[in-house]
Order: structure tokens, then C-alpha cells, then sequence
């Protein structure tokens, strides 16, 4: 897994989340109701070179967006460090579970000046394609890629098994 500070020895963050998170407030039977109870953010660090679950990014609140202020122009923030959040669902087939949507978003964050970029409406048009079960990760530089690679695998080696062709051959560097 990641390499993190703590002296924590068990398995970190599973990929599940929210358990039936309705978004109209009032949780009726079926009303604007979209589960994202099979979704994880996984943070790709290729400054730091790892790669791990951070749930604060359900809700911007991730490690790496805290404390910096969002501006809408990458040029904004030109000597900015590169993350990504890739937004990871998990399905179910007859084989057992694997990594069916998995779409990578691209942040700049430069913490000297406390300013970062990211594009909002793309985070959330690939959380919900991830929901859709795509795979959008062509964008990614290969050093992530291989890294979001590697995770995956140690995350859960059947899963990775599991999962299609084409997640397969996107990471395949």
C-alpha cells in the first residue's frame, strides 16, 4: 500500500464508501438517490511517488486540497505540483469484484502560495463516468499511470485480476 507515517499496521481505507448517500436531503425511497456507495478517490503523488485512498476527497477535502485556494486557471498557478485524483468504482460479476470505472482528474497545487487549480466540472464529469463504469486515464503521464498501476494491484490482486482488458492496457506501461 502506501507508504504513510503512521504506525498503524492494518489494511487502510477498503474501497466503499457512503452507504446509500441520497442527494436530496431527505433519503425517500428512490427521489434523486445516486449511490456512490462503491466509490473511492485514490490520490496519485508522483512528486512524492505514491499513491493511496484519501475519502476527504468525496468532498474536496482531501489532503492536498486543504489550505490553498482553488483558481480556475492552470496558467494561475504555474509552478504548481502535480496530483491527480482518480475516482475508482468497484462493480461485482460473476468472478468476484474489480475495478469496472476508474477515471483520473488532474490537480495543480503550490503550496508556497497557498493556490492551486483544479477543473471542477471535469472532477465531476469523471466521477460520474467513473460511476458509468469508463475508463478515462489516457491523459495521465506514464509515471502516474504506473503508480495507480501498482496500487490497484497490491490494493487487491483479484480484483485487479478481475478487472477488463481495457483497464489493463490504459495502465500497461
Amino acid at each position: 500500500m502506501s507508504s504513510d507515517n503512521s504506525s498503524n499496521k492494518k489494511k487502510p481505507n477498503a474501497f466503499t464508501i457512503i452507504k446509500d448517500d441520497s442527494t436530496d436531503g431527505h433519503g425517500g425511497y428512490g427521489a434523486g438517490t445516486i449511490s456512490l456507495e462503491n466509490m473511492s478517490p485514490v490520490i496519485v503523488d508522483p512528486n512524492e511517488k505514491k499513491a493511496y485512498v484519501d475519502m476527504g476527497a468525496m468532498h474536496g477535502r482531501s489532503d492536498i486540497e486543504r489550505r490553498v485556494k482553488f483558481l480556475p486557471n492552470k496558467e494561475e498557478v504555474p509552478n504548481g505540483l502535480l496530483y491527480w485524483i482518480v475516482w475508482v468504482n468497484v462493480e461485482r460479476n460473476e468472478n468476484g469484484t474489480y475495478y469496472a470505472g476508474v477515471a483520473g482528474s488532474e490537480i495543480r497545487v503550490d503550496r508556497p502560495i497557498k493556490r492551486a487549480y483544479k477543473s471542477m466540472p471535469e472532477h465531476v464529469t469523471h466521477m460520474d463516468k467513473s460511476l458509468k463504469g469508463k475508463i478515462i486515464l489516457e491523459h495521465m503521464d506514464e509515471e502516474s499511470k504506473k503508480l495507480l498501476k501498482d496500487f490497484l494491484v497490491e490494493f487487491d490482486p483479484d480484483m485487479w485480476a478481475n478487472s477488463t482488458d481495457e483497464l489493463k492496457e490504459v495502465l500497461s506501461v
